[in-house]
């Protein structure tokens, strides 16, 4: 399947606000699945009614947060964001802006431990259940900048590259909340820039994704694997829609 082709139709069908083709597919599905990963409780249906109409009624009689909706929504708008800087480089104030746009109107952004649109200033871990120890608040920017540095500086980006920025992204987790969704909207933007075939993450393979990070310095093939899995799922879905 042909990336460039999958580039300009994200795009222009962002541009016309076209429905039911591969970007209302990778709205949808990027914002419930990335989203879900993290905890929230909406579901794939409630998801897309809130990008058609943004309204939805609810099935069940299951307490919605409040910071649930608005960080669905938010993300429809990250999603915006990256497509409309797609042939950008990665830089600091492109990521802050990313924590600043999922994170906008949420609790969060009221509460001054967040940091909203800078970088963390308490302690944090990837995950509670796996306890992997990130960097430290004091040393984030300094770790920003090489990571940064270093992964710009390359002339032929791989899959390979993506990930790796990906697994120390998160390992430096730079923001006080929203960190894994944002690495995985940079994974797609920098695919698709660097024409290799994107990806969503399912929440349905969180446990491989997780384990993939965790046994990433040890083998990279778990994460690696996983991904290549994903690939394959959102060429087979653009396959069907792009003709």
């Amino acid at each position: 399947m042909d990336v460039v082709k999958i580039k300009e139709e994200l795009i222009a069908q962002k541009k016309s606000n076209f429905r039911g083709n591969i970007y209302h597919y990778s709205q949808v599905n990027f914002s419930y699945n990335s989203n879900k990963i993290e905890g929230s409780r909406l579901t794939s249906e409630e998801t897309e009614a809130i990008f058609d109409t943004a309204s939805f009624i609810p099935k069940s009689n299951d307490l919605i947060k409040l910071d649930d909706l608005i960080e669905n929504k938010n993300h429809f708008k990250l999603f915006d964001y990256m497509l409309d800087n797609i042939d950008k480089k990665l830089s600091k104030q492109m990521l802050i802006e990313m924590n600043k746009i999922l994170k906008r109107n949420t609790s969060d952004e009221e509460d001054p431990r967040y940091n909203v649109g800078g970088f963390k200033t308490m302690p944090n871990l990837i995950s509670l259940v796996n306890n992997i120890k990130t960097t430290p608040p004091e040393k984030v920017e300094e770790e920003i900048d090489y990571l940064l540095k270093e992964y710009n500086a390359k002339k032929n980006i791989t899959l390979e590259d993506i990930i790796d920025f990906h697994f120390n992204f998160e390992l430096i987790h730079p923001f006080g909340d929203a960190n894994g969704r944002i690495a995985r909207i940079i994974m797609f933007k920098e695919c698709l820039k660097n024409n290799i075939m994107p990806f969503i993450i399912l929440d349905e393979d969180k446990p491989y994704y997780m384990r993939g990070l965790k046994e990433y310095k040890r083998d990279k093939m778990f994460l690696i694997d996983t991904i290549k899995h994903e690939q394959d799922l959102y060429e087979d879905i653009c396959k069907q829609l792009l003709i």
